[in-house]
């Protein structure tokens, strides 16, 4: 019987676009707090209280994003690329209205929110006017993910990365123009940082729906689009909800240690800032290595292949884990100079520094986390991962965090301890979860695959 090409992934070759993507991804946010550096250290951390709201608003359209990815990645494992296109336009449409609901609460209530953050004075006023831009425009972000998420699901991970590529190429470009004024442009300063991310990504989106189009094997017609299918929209929601659910308790949490931060002063508020654009490139192959196994437990699971699936989480634990450690050891050893790219602030880069040194414990927790969790995911298993976040997570780091911090004294550095502790306890529980193949129960078309695909669905042997 004839393999369809979307079974046989290999993960090196699906690993290293993604990861050169979300490397891309994380040096335009880096450029931005780099350029805006040198507006002034208030811009930087009225910009990154802004982005933790933006944050959470993007991890509300993954509900949609994420299960739709899941979804189709099993229908092309059952060999069924009719349902996953029709998965596909009604995903599109669900994120664009959650997008547009999303940006229009950001417009209003922008402002408001940052004040419960405790954000206050000039911070504030750079925090406003980037809430205001970037949140209004965040549908324009909620049809980048559905359509980035669909096209990596099918195997161009390639593809999107070289969209992804021109359009950190558009915004460096944007802030050179506009955050400092260049070629008789006004000097905007963080409104310029902040119309450039909007230009970059209305850009982008226009080149995915191109790609998109290009790449699939069934096309998705307008009518999946307009008409919402019951069957579809659950089995989005049954990934989505509990995914995005515990993406956003964990953001909470963040926004909540970003309330403890708040009251050490804006030197540790920018210090946060500056140390988090570092560690971002830590656990950036981790990413990408759980992005890739996820892809390929989808497939293998819609193909009814749970050994191979069972085996590959395993490898790619392995593989990121080694990874991270080294990219960790490189970065500690040079963390003076990397926070002194952002800041001539000593007491800054001292700071910084210091919990960098910490990073060791949190990111090879995180790594396993990271990697085992979306495997979960991806196998159907959405709510073990949801359950376990809401323990550790709230119950136990918020308040860890607290003591550290304020009873302790230990100031930032309880933050990254904190943290570290919740990402360790569940990657021992998520590992044992994923040992029981507890998971193997969860897959999502069991029978949806059979009855619309006939004899063809099943996995080639």
């Amino acid at each position: 019987m004839e393999q369809t090409k979307h079974q046989d992934f290999n993960l090196i070759k699906l690993t290293w676009p993604i990861f050169l993507e979300l490397f891309l991804f994380m040096l335009m946010g880096s450029v931005d707090t780099f350029m805006i550096s040198s507006v002034s250290d208030d811009a930087v951390s009225g910009v990154g209280a802004a982005n933790q709201i933006i944050t959470m608003a993007i991890l509300i359209l993954s509900v949609i994003g994420n299960g739709a990815a899941i979804v189709v990645s099993q229908y092309l494992g059952a060999r069924n690329p009719k349902e996953a296109a029709k998965v596909t336009g009604n995903a599109v449409t669900l994120n664009l209205a959650v997008g547009i609901i999303l940006s229009t609460v950001l417009l209003i209530f922008g402002e408001p929110l940052l004040r419960m953050l405790n954000v206050t004075g000039d911070i504030l006023v750079h925090a406003k006017v980037y809430i205001h831009i970037v949140g209004g425009g965040i549908f324009l972000q909620a049809l980048l993910n559905a359509l980035a998420t669909t096209i990596r699901t099918y195997g161009f991970t390639k593809q999107t990365m070289l969209v992804s590529l021109l359009m950190n190429v558009i915004h460096v470009v944007g802030n050179y123009l506009l955050i400092f004024g260049h070629f008789g442009l006004p000097a905007l300063g963080v409104e310029g940082a902040a119309i450039s991310t909007i230009s970059s990504r209305l850009i982008c989106l226009v080149l995915f729906f191109l790609l998109l189009y290009s790449i699939m094997e069934v096309r998705v017609k307008w009518t999946y689009y307009i008409h919402l299918s019951k069957k579809y929209v659950m089995q989005i929601l049954r990934i989505g909800i509990p995914s995005a659910f515990e993406s956003v308790i964990y953001q909470s949490c963040q926004l909540v240690f970003t309330l403890y931060i708040t009251y050490l002063g804006a030197e540790a508020m920018a210090t946060r800032q500056y140390a988090l654009n570092i560690s971002n490139y830590i656990y950036l192959f981790s990413v990408a290595v759980s992005m890739g196994t996820s892809i390929i437990v989808g497939h293998l699971v819609g193909a009814k292949r749970p050994e191979e699936a069972y085996k590959r989480v395993f490898d790619s634990v392995k593989w990121a884990l080694l990874v991270t450690v080294i990219i960790d050891a490189a970065v500690i050893f040079f963390r003076v100079p990397l926070m002194g790219l952002f800041t001539d602030n000593l007491e800054i880069v001292a700071l910084g520094a210091q919990v960098i040194l910490l990073s060791i414990f949190l990111e090879t927790g995180r790594t396993c986390n990271l990697v085992i969790i979306n495997s979960l995911r991806a196998s159907g298993d959405a709510k073990f991962p949801v359950y376990m976040g809401l323990i550790s997570m709230v119950c136990l780091s918020l308040p860890l965090g607290y003591v550290l911090v304020f009873q302790l004294n230990m100031g930032l550095a309880g933050v990254w301890l904190a943290t570290a502790f919740d990402e360790w306890l569940r990657a021992v529980i998520m590992y044992f979860r994923w040992k029981s193949r507890a998971w193997e129960k969860h897959g999502l078309i069991k029978h949806d695959a059979a009855e619309s695909a006939g004899p063809s669905a099943a996995p080639a042997s």
